[in-house]
């Protein structure tokens, strides 16, 4: 898909990687860009446009998908991290990260899926995580809403092949924002990050690993079970 031209919708998009594909989608001669969040605050990048959308919400997903009836590229970035132990975690904050992460994804898709249809297929990318493939203590129910979501987009890709639609899932190890900042690891830029994930999708993949954790994590699976070491 060539982003010249397209018109995006980012959930998300309020700040961190959001921001950065707002910013980054335009600079590539995107004719508009939603800019979508919660408050429908608008990141600070002069042409985008502030949209309200709760990935929570149907009300919202539906009000928002009317909307914006004119998209031809959704970007699903909305997400969180509750980052808790399976066994004696605090089972509210795991339903919550399914609820965004998964379910959020899904609503999102199934809402503007239709209208993607409509417009020859156009694109959808969803931002995964190296977590789709491994877990390390502290992070149990953030790698199984991620691992989830990888299912997700592998099955949407499938759905939506009919219509056209090109479906990318991206995956990084760790990027630079306030989801990470107490992780003392080697980051991503989010403008590093996003670049790449743009440079794919224009490339017409369907799956990208943007940086070394995140192509060893997925080699890994190949391995047995507990062997890799972010």
């Amino acid at each position: 898909m060539k982003i010249e031209n397209s018109i995006a919708l980012v959930t998300g998009a309020n700040r961190g990687i959001g921001a950065a594909f707002v910013e980054l989608l335009l600079q590539r001669g995107a004719a508009k860009v939603y800019a979508a969040s919660r408050r429908g605050v608008a990141p600070g990048v002069p042409g985008a446009v502030p949209l309200v959308l709760d990935v929570t919400d149907p009300a919202s997903v539906a009000a928002a998908a009317e909307q914006a009836r004119d998209v031809t590229l959704l970007v699903n970035n909305a997400g969180i991290a509750n980052a808790q132990n399976l066994v004696d975690g605090d089972v509210a904050k795991m339903r919550a990260e399914i609820d965004v992460n998964v379910f959020g994804t899904l609503d999102v898709t199934r809402a503007f899926a239709p209208g993607l249809g409509r417009v020859g297929g156009g694109g959808i990318i969803n931002v995964l995580s190296a977590a789709s493939w491994f877990t390390f203590p502290g992070s149990g129910s953030y790698a199984v809403s991620k691992a989830a979501q990888w299912s997700l987009t592998t099955g949407v890709r499938m759905e939506l092949a009919g219509q056209g639609t090109q479906v990318l899932g991206a995956h990084v190890g760790m990027v630079d924002t306030d989801m990470s900042a107490a992780i003392d690891v080697e980051k991503s830029s989010p403008a590093e990050f996003v670049s790449a994930v743009l440079d794919a999708l224009e490339n017409g993949e369907i799956e990208v690993t943007t940086d070394d954790m995140s192509r060893r994590a997925k080699a890994s699976v190949a391995e047995k079970p507990g062997v890799f070491v972010p």
